[in-house]
């Protein structure tokens, strides 16, 4: 036996036909019968086939279609419960798994009395289409919903939103969190589909673990804490719901941790965007909009990523003879490569806290670099990188959360000679947990410290000597620098007489 919604649709397809004959017809008929016969052929249809179908595609626009999204969720606790053919995906971590409705297959809902039925079904694309987008899919997904018209406003009002508010619980209950990194452009699938690259996003940093001063890290804490809880804050103020951080410090010192500590603690997806890739501002505004919200969106070492940094052009001279004071966005526009990637100062900036910006709500913006002086000040004002934090080298505090991580002790009569040294010595946290990791299976504390004291004291020893070569150097250079004025004080009075 045919399944109720498929012979319903075959049913309407049939009298799709026939009225399409009708039509057809009727323009031969006078208007004011054709009126009169429509409004009869109306009746009669609603008599023959009651039903509305509303239907649901996986991508609208070339990106996932969100309500698509929160359907299949709400429909695989009902499909479990009734479908023959079902489909599984990992989820939590891969630690199990959920299942969804599977094509073709069909489901039964109720809601206050009203019956529904749900749809899964895929359309083919022939082999003979030319398309003109590139990788266009052979299959594209949509759902069907069919319900008895007179129930409309209920289906259409308090149904569908129950779906949605339903569909995206158990979508965030179920998520599994990912890693995404954007695709060359020449790569892009149909309409912009598939700009991403996911992995599942498995590790396990959290702030438990994060070498770091134990007030600093709270500050941080709390201000997450408030950014997620704040969305009618900033409704009501009329700014769109993200928040930048700028992670800067020396190479080592955590700043790639501290990012996945705030994914796992939030509970959110991290796109690690790769500028280099990227051909013109253009895509860099399609790669955001393709983006989710509850995300964290990373540019790493952004200061080597692009020309993005605090150097301007030289002032033109206008014609009184003053200088000009370029724009710097005008500036960095002109002077963007002929060669890769061509986005902009001002594209990086509109991507940020342009309109743009507001095209999904619960976005963190990131961006790290190991020498923060080296970027445009109008890339981190406030309001783009609301706060900077300084991943520092490695203090007392942040190695007694090393050492319970690594070596499960919480004080020795070691610690006192590590403290003294860390503050006479820089060196970073990754570093000093090179040196706590145990060689041997018998893990023996003792040894693990004193490789870090012998490891202190030999860059303590390397630092010394380095700015004792580097005192040298700048006195001969004085003393260069002395002579070479002495000289041309004598050759300008030789001249001179």
């Amino acid at each position: 036996m045919k399944m109720m919604g498929e012979s319903w649709a075959e049913l309407g397809s049939r009298i799709a036909g026939l009225m399409f004959v009708w039509a057809t017809i009727q323009q031969f008929f006078p208007h004011q019968l054709r009126v009169y016969l429509d409004k009869l052929s109306n009746k009669l249809l609603g008599i023959v086939y009651p039903f509305v179908q509303i239907t649901v595609h996986e991508y609208t626009g070339g990106r996932r279609n969100e309500v698509y999204a929160a359907i299949e969720s709400y429909l695989g606790a009902k499909s479990t419960a009734q479908a023959r053919r079902l489909k599984a995906d990992m989820v939590k971590n891969s630690k199990s798994f959920v299942l969804s409705l599977d094509k073709s297959e069909e489901v039964t809902d109720e809601f206050r009395g009203v019956k529904l039925w749900w749809v899964l079904k895929e359309s083919v694309r022939s082999a003979t289409t030319f398309s003109l987008y590139r990788s266009a899919p052979d299959e594209r997904k949509y759902y069907t919903l069919s319900f008895h018209r007179k129930n409309r406003d209920i289906v259409a009002g308090a149904y569908l939103s129950y779906v949605m508010e339903e569909g995206k619980a158990l979508e965030l209950k179920n998520r599994q969190r990912k890693l995404y990194t954007n695709k060359p452009n020449d790569s892009w699938g149909w309409e912009g589909k598939h700009l991403w690259n996911h992995i599942v996003f498995e590790h396990p940093a959290s702030f438990r673990t994060l070498a770091m001063d134990p007030k600093k890290k709270q500050e941080i804490i709390d201000d997450l804490i408030a950014f997620g809880k704040s969305k009618e804050y900033y409704a009501k103020v009329g700014k769109a719901w993200k928040r930048g951080y700028l992670l800067y410090g020396p190479p080592g010192t955590g700043k790639s941790t501290m990012i996945a500590a705030m994914a796992n603690f939030l509970n959110y997806d991290v796109y690690d965007l790769e500028l280099t890739s990227v051909k013109n501002n253009s895509d860099l505004r399609k790669l955001l909009v393709d983006t989710s919200s509850k995300s964290i969106i990373v540019i790493e070492d952004i200061d080597c990523s692009l020309d993005l940094t605090g150097t301007r052009k030289k002032k033109k001279k206008g014609k009184s003879g003053e200088e000009e004071q370029n724009d710097p966005l005008e500036a960095k526009e002109e002077n963007e490569g002929e060669d890769g990637s061509k986005v902009t100062l001002s594209g990086l900036l509109n991507f940020i806290d342009g309109i743009w910006s507001a095209c999904g709500p619960e976005r963190i913006i990131i961006f790290t670099t190991n020498h923060k002086e080296k970027l445009d000040p109008a890339l981190i004002r406030r309001g783009r990188m609301d706060m900077h934090i300084e991943m520092s080298y490695c203090k007392f505090e942040a190695f007694k959360v090393l050492a319970k991580n690594y070596l499960d002790v919480d004080s020795h009569p070691l610690f006192e000679t590590v403290g003294r040294l860390l503050e006479e010595t820089s060196m970073s946290p990754c570093d000093v947990a090179e040196n706590l990791i145990p060689k041997t299976a018998s893990k023996e504390v003792e040894t693990c410290l004193n490789n870090l004291v012998e490891a202190l004291n030999k860059a303590k020893e390397t630092a010394r000597l380095n700015a004792e070569k580097e005192a040298k150097t700048k006195k001969v250079s004085a003393r260069r620098y002395s002579r070479w004025m002495k000289m041309i004080g004598k050759l300008r009075r030789k001249n001179e007489d």
